[in-house]
């Protein structure tokens, strides 16, 4: 072979995408206790949800994801680095652990290194990151001096951009670490967001360890100090971070103003709380049929004014004025009041008038209310009367 020859075909390699392999790596399966209510009905049901989703990845080259929600709902990612064969054969690898192993429990999942796959009985597409994530710490390490800063580094600002980037997807290499985050694409940038931040917390704590997983139901972290992936994957993160190139200045910035925006809350807090105890005390408030505040005049029947003064009875009396009898009386809500019960030349007429609450030496007050069923008004400036024919 030539020497130019072999150079062409040695920088093509070199150019091409690497592939890795299905990297069927078992790292967390689960399945549901809870068993289908018609189990063999269900098997068929699944398995043909796991055929669909075949036929969706192998219709398209570049498909790496895929949903069903007839007859289960079923979910599989595969990382956006495999080529569509090894897709493929890390489905094919996913499908016959969970039907071995889970079917027919109602609800599965299982991660590898390159693919996921979890179906259930009612929907879930939208979840992130529940109960059973978890950092998995590879045994290898590495003592060299800045790895594990360099890993955190990394890590942080994958979880910051890959919500960020379409497809929920990122791979990067930097100072000698590779690192990869994905979401599930059928949940909200939000959710990715909440479920690669659980996830950096679950790895970052990993280092000197060599290689890391975080693993969750809406999302994947890997670091490696070792190639996973090809390096024409790698994606320029800088556009996706805060700060363009660390996203921990960007973290730090926003607790900093995030703190300053939680104490100017408190102080106003505060000063309307200082406003409102330094305001006069509340207008009097409630009447003899339990209604709230009095704003003036208020509608009473007189069978309610007989049952205030206990029907006018001689105990409850005050004293006697030149036009009738005062009373006593005590209204729902306890406030202490005096009814003036008037006397006309006939007998068969009486008038009943609240005149205002009664106060230190029985005086009477300002007016109070006026009754609602009333016959004959006979307004003055001091009071409203009521005569009963």
């Amino acid at each position: 072979m030539e020497p130019i020859t072999f150079l062409a075909v040695l920088l093509a390699l070199l150019q091409s995408p690497v592939t890795a392999g299905p990297q069927t790596n078992l790292l967390n399966r689960g399945c549901s206790q809870y068993n289908a209510s018609n189990p063999s009905s269900f098997v068929a049901d699944l398995n043909a949800t796991f055929s669909g989703l075949r036929s969706n990845l192998s219709a398209s080259h570049s498909a790496v994801f895929a949903t069903a929600s007839r007859p289960v709902y079923a979910l599989f990612q595969c990382r956006d680095y495999l080529s569509s064969s090894d897709c493929l054969a890390c489905f094919s690898t996913a499908a016959a652990l969970l039907l071995s192993s889970c079917a027919p429990a109602n609800g599965a999942r299982v991660i590898y290194d390159g693919c996921m796959l979890r179906y259930e009985s009612a929907a879930f597409f939208d979840q992130g990151s529940l109960i059973g994530n978890v950092g998995l710490c590879g045994n290898r390490t590495n003592r060299t001096a800045g790895f594990a800063a360099d890993v955190d580094g990394l890590m942080m600002d994958l979880s910051v951009a890959t919500p960020r980037i379409s497809g929920y997807f990122a791979a990067a290499v930097r100072d000698g670490v590779y690192g990869v985050a994905q979401c599930v694409e059928s949940v909200t940038e939000e959710t990715c967001g909440s479920c690669l931040a659980v996830a950096y917390g679950n790895i970052n704590g990993c280092p000197p360890n060599a290689e890391a997983r975080a693993v969750d139901a809406g999302c994947f972290m890997r670091y490696s100090d070792e190639a996973f992936f090809p390096t024409n994957q790698t994606v320029d993160l800088a556009p996706f971070l805060n700060s363009g190139s660390s996203s921990k200045t960007g973290a730090i910035i926003g607790g900093v103003v995030g703190g300053v925006g939680v104490l100017l809350l408190l102080a106003l807090a505060i000063l309307l709380w200082i406003k409102k105890f330094r305001k006069s005390p509340n207008r009097r408030k409630g009447n003899i049929l339990g209604a709230t505040e009095l704003q003036g005049p208020k509608n009473f029947r007189y069978r309610d004014l007989k049952a205030a003064t206990e029907n006018f009875n001689d105990k409850n009396k005050l004293g006697e004025g030149g036009f009738g009898d005062v009373y006593k009386g005590t209204l729902k809500n306890g406030t202490i009041v005096a009814v003036k019960r008037l006397a006309i030349t006939k007998a068969s007429r009486v008038q009943v008038q609240i005149v205002g609450p009664l106060i230190g030496n029985k005086g009477l007050i300002s007016l109070l209310a006026w009754l609602e069923d009333l016959h004959i008004y006979i307004r003055s400036s001091m009071c409203v009367s009521y005569i009963e024919i």
